[in-house]
């Protein structure tokens, strides 16, 4: 597939990881038209690495940001995101990426997704399936979500399908409900099962395992999920690892959306889609969870 593409990558605080990213970008057999890293007020190495990379490769853009003095979940991302979004100079773009600054993959990577893209015309966000490597050298997946779902860590969005969909919420839950308003709109999202990236940190790895599971419940309520489909969630989760510890956080996170009064997404029909696909999934009929 001829695929003229974007990237948009916000670091914050990569120096670890961001060289194997850049070296598996630089070596993809379809390579970006352009390659904004936006660096998020990184106080370690990363903005040194992106000048010297951009040095070298001349379609890779650094933006710098300032620190702010503390990580913001969700809506630094979504922040970050948006200045790299705005720093575009390629305006015919068909595909837009939204990578982030800590994984590895193989030089076809990008390939193997356009290849859907091409045979599924309504496919308008998609995404190859991630893993980790344990110490003894196994890969573990992240456990699977949702059909519809594609990790935000990779996302690739259709031009048309992005355009539908508006942009991003600015805050936790904006790679749920992206994927559910493309879904309203006529669209479909998936991740790719055979095309794999390394997560060379595991997910939640910087803000810690409670404060992880309450950011996913916060961003549950922000999303606009029905309590009922929520209360399923949190007694479904009692079957996986760390097994009180996880539900009893999910649930702290939405329901102190109530209690602090936490904004929601302001768009009533895709709260009210959402909602009615999940009551759908909790009958056993179809929608977009099966």
């Amino acid at each position: 597939m001829n695929a003229r593409y974007v990237i948009i990558t916000p670091v914050r605080n990569e120096e670890a990881h961001l060289r194997l990213t850049i070296g598996s970008v630089t070596r993809q057999s379809v390579p970006p038209a352009e390659w904004v890293i936006v660096n998020d007020g990184s106080t370690d190495g990363t903005g040194g690495i992106l000048e010297e990379c951009a040095r070298q490769f001349p379609w890779i853009r650094p933006v710098h940001r300032p620190d702010r003095g503390f990580r913001k979940s969700g809506g630094g991302v979504m922040e970050a995101f948006n200045a790299g979004y705005a720093a575009l100079s390629c305006r015919d773009w068909d595909f837009m990426v939204k990578l982030d600054g800590d994984l590895a993959f193989e030089a076809d990577y990008f390939a193997k997704c356009f290849a859907y893209f091409e045979r599924e015309p309504r496919l308008g966000v998609g995404g190859g399936v991630v893993y980790y490597v344990m110490p003894d050298g196994a890969r573990q997946f992240e456990r699977g979500g949702p059909p519809f779902h594609v990790r935000g860590a990779t996302k690739i969005y259709r031009r048309a399908c992005w355009k539908g969909i508006g942009g991003f919420w600015p805050a936790p839950g904006w790679d749920t409900l992206d994927e559910v308003k493309a879904n309203m709109l006529g669209w479909t999202t998936k991740s790719f099962s055979d095309v794999h990236l390394q997560h060379l940190r595991p997910t939640g790895a910087a803000d810690g395992r409670w404060r992880d599971h309450v950011k996913n419940g916060k961003a549950n309520y922000i999303s606009g999920y029905h309590p009922l489909f929520m209360l399923a969630k949190c007694l479904s989760r009692l079957r996986q690892r760390p097994y009180l510890m996880g539900s009893a956080a999910l649930a702290y996170g939405f329901l102190s959306g109530y209690l602090t009064g936490a904004p929601r997404v302001d768009e009533p029909r895709l709260i009210r889609y959402l909602r009615r696909e999940q009551l759908a999934r909790l009958r056993g009929a179809a929608s977009i969870w099966r």
